[in-house]
């Protein structure tokens, strides 16, 4: 049977009341999730953390610019085809030679066009019930892989290229599927219409911290209270690319080395700028912040 329990996320992962109510209802329906919101809220990781939680298997398919529906699905290996045919020519000759030794195939047969078929994320996904497929930045995708997906996703079956060979599921039996998107272009309306839509708002400060706790259990609250500030400040000044989740969490993950009142004085003087800015424009824009406005940070990250 096909897990339909409320998930509410894990132990590293929070997972938002309304966010675990779209997920279930997508498993329920047998609908793709289709999340959307900027960089580093978690998008990506929800289907990663509920397939490692519940001990699914998971399968994953990374969008790009030249990505098209045959890879995600399946492809006809005609080279290895073609090959393992000239082989089993040549072994017939050889045996008419009256030769005992035969070239190898590697197990194929010819005769089973199915041995040369390359099962892609989705065909994979398709074969596992109750899988979870992930398909990662479809806004990077050309325009008509969104359409060419629909197709295949409403129809729940695939037929493998020139064996024939049909993979269908019920829909009981279908992969929790969740595709994410950066927003890098609108994806077409047909395709959002067949699926449960969620938006992920960035989280703010209170959310935040529970997420932090999530991944740092004994981490002082300081050191949280400090990074925090400093955080959403920089998230307000205009930056290109504002700092995400992912990277505070690795710029108080790089924080631990340090006792408190070591970190919180690093913190308050932006060491590992690095971890939290990611353009040489944001980077020279904050620093001269700094030297022009040494204590604006350290007081920011001590109000009182």
């Amino acid at each position: 049977m096909a897990n339909k329990s409320f998930w509410e996320g894990s132990k590293h992962y929070l997972c938002e009341r309304d966010l675990a109510q779209s997920f279930h209802m997508a498993r329920v329906l047998g609908m793709p999730l289709l999340i959307e919101g900027e960089p580093g809220t978690g998008k990506t990781e929800l289907p990663i953390q509920y397939a490692n939680d519940t001990n699914s298997e998971l399968f994953v398919y990374p969008v790009g610019s030249k990505s098209n529906i045959e890879q995600f699905v399946a492809r006809f290996d005609h080279v290895k085809y073609l090959r393992d045919s000239q082989i089993e020519v040549l072994n017939a000759q050889r045996e008419e030679k009256g030769l005992k030794t035969s070239l190898s195939t590697g197990g194929r047969n010819p005769n089973n066009l199915a041995d040369y078929v390359a099962k892609g994320p989705a065909a994979k996904a398709f074969s596992s019930p109750n899988s979870v497929l992930l398909i990662d930045e479809i806004d990077k995708a050309p325009r008509e892989f969104p359409n060419d997906l629909l197709y295949a996703l409403s129809h729940r079956k695939f037929v493998m290229p020139e064996s024939g060979e049909i993979l269908e599921i019920s829909e009981e039996e279908m992969p929790a599927i969740v595709i994410t998107s950066n927003r890098e272009q609108e994806l077409p309306t047909a395709f959002k219409g067949r699926c449960i839509y969620h938006y992920i708002q960035f989280p703010d400060a209170d959310t935040m911290r529970l997420i932090i706790e999530k991944h740092f259990e004994k981490l002082d609250d300081k050191v949280i209270n400090v990074a925090l500030d400093i955080f959403y400040h920089l998230r307000t000044i205009g930056l290109e690319r504002a700092p995400t989740t992912r990277e505070l969490l690795n710029w108080l993950k790089y924080s631990k080395q340090f006792s408190s009142k070591e970190a919180i004085e690093k913190m308050e003087k932006l060491d590992g700028l690095g971890a939290l800015v990611k353009t040489q424009t944001d980077l020279e824009r904050v620093q001269r912040m700094i030297l022009t406005s040494p204590e604006d940070f350290k007081k920011r990250s001590n109000p009182n």
